[in-house]
């Protein structure tokens, strides 16, 4: 069964539609946690506190990619639903060719300048080198790595989230085989993790150039196109609160690395990095709903169906809360074993991650909901609001708590920051969607 963005949504075909996006973002993050469980058990201990210090800077550039993809697919979307489907292609385009000039000369920029930036985050010695030798080869990749972060919302807006999350999974598969192969056979070390993510991610950002170049039966096509600038203008702002949410993720997570290195030196950095890994998994879920059903909400605002938004809202609200409830059971229960599983060879390290896990998972409460808000506020192109909700989130709310909760309650005050973070943007958030709610009609 076809499931058209204009159909009307019950919770069944809700889920329906929206799974193979939520699958696509909890894959993406699995593979990324396998690629840290093969340098931190085959390649070191310092070599695994270099990928997780410099993942940030590098997430940074390739956000751009997110910001494309996340802004372009709502006003793609939103043409669509105003029953325009060949500006719908041509602007789809238009972001597709700009987003590969702007990887390769990010790429460049980055290949330049990675260890100044990495020495002046606070990386020395050893861990500096391997910061560098990881980073470079991981941008050579950039722009393939930002056209598969763009194509992940636009396989859903072209309706077709199904093959969006075979691509996502062939180049997943590639990473997790590739990472046994160079780690665990060739003992490459850390160059051969960065290496086997690079080959995944060309594959996952080539795979949709050439089926969306070539004759197929979804709603958008690369065509010739006509240059757009208030387009481009209106992507850009429209999708900047994902841009600036991934880039205030990525400070967040130098700061957060540099409080820990001060506070517990190596371990810290590699106790948060499993956390990360674990929460990258539990928010993509959120992320993929969100992201999967911003299409939907877009082409109904362009349609000016106001009821099927209100019904959207409302559901998903319904999903989200028991989600999150769900998922801090869950993350309690794998505190332990997931602990074990990534630093376990070092008893002080285990406890520190486990100490970490137990507080910072009642975040997952709050989360679902906040993510949502930003989303659903792009999908009706008002990304002025999404970037307020989404700075909030992700920059300021964190950054306050990070700063000043350690002073109170130490490495304890680290942990509990994102927790009291996540709830204040949790609230904003919903002042906003009740502030808003005459505006848009839900």
């Amino acid at each position: 069964m076809r499931i058209q963005l204009s159909d009307s949504f019950g919770y069944k075909k809700l889920l329906l539609f929206t799974l193979p996006s939520i699958a696509m973002m909890i894959f993406t993050s699995i593979y990324g946690v396998v690629d840290g469980y093969f340098v931190s058990n085959y390649a070191g201990k310092t070599e695994f506190a270099a990928l997780n210090f410099i993942m940030p800077f590098l997430m940074i550039l390739g956000a751009v990619g997110f910001m494309f993809g996340a802004g372009g697919s709502a006003l793609v979307a939103k043409t669509l639903g105003e029953g325009d489907k060949q500006k719908a292609s041509s602007l789809f385009s238009l972001f597709v060719y700009v987003t590969v000039i702007c990887g390769v000369v990010f790429a460049v920029f980055g290949v330049a300048f990675i260890r100044p930036i990495a020495a002046l985050l606070g990386a020395e010695g050893d861990m500096l080198d391997m910061c560098v030798i990881y980073g470079r080869i991981i941008l050579y990749a950039l722009p393939a790595f930002m056209l598969q972060m763009e194509f992940q919302t636009f396989f859903i807006t072209a309706e077709k989230p199904q093959l969006g999350l075979t691509v996502t999974v062939v180049s997943g598969v590639a990473n997790m085989v590739l990472d046994w192969l160079f780690l665990a056979v060739f003992e490459w070390g850390l160059v051969g993790a960065a290496w086997a993510t690079s080959v995944s991610q060309i594959i996952g950002g080539t795979i949709p150039i050439f089926y969306f170049a070539s004759d197929n039966d979804s709603l958008l096509h690369l065509t010739k196109f006509k240059y757009d600038g208030r387009a481009l203008l209106h992507a850009c702002t429209n999708g900047s609160s994902e841009l600036l949410g991934n880039i205030s993720m990525s400070l967040v997570g130098m700061l957060y690395n540099i409080q820990l290195i001060n506070a517990a030196g190596e371990d810290g950095v590699s106790a948060y990095g499993v956390l990360m890994y674990v929460n990258f998994i539990f928010l993509a879920t959120f992320i993929g709903y969100s992201t999967g059903i911003a299409p939907v909400i877009g082409y109904h605002y362009g349609a000016g169906n106001r009821s099927e938004l209100k019904s959207l809202l409302r559901k998903s609200v319904m999903l989200i809360s028991v989600c999150s409830v769900c998922m801090l059971a869950l993350s309690e229960v794998l505190a332990k074993p997931l602990s074990l599983l990534f630093v376990g060879y070092d008893k002080d390290l285990y406890e520190l991650t486990l100490r970490g896990f137990v507080i910072y998972s009642f975040s997952f409460l709050f989360s679902g909901i906040a993510i949502y808000g930003s989303a659903f506020f792009t999908a009706l192109n008002n990304g002025l609001v999404s970037a307020i909700l989404s700075s909030l989130r992700t920059l300021v709310f964190q950054i306050v708590a990070v700063v000043l909760f350690p002073i109170f309650w130490g490495i304890d005050g680290i942990w509990l920051s994102i927790v009291v973070a996540e709830l204040l943007a949790a609230a904003v958030t919903v002042c906003f969607i009740v502030a808003n709610k005459k505006k848009y009609g839900y």
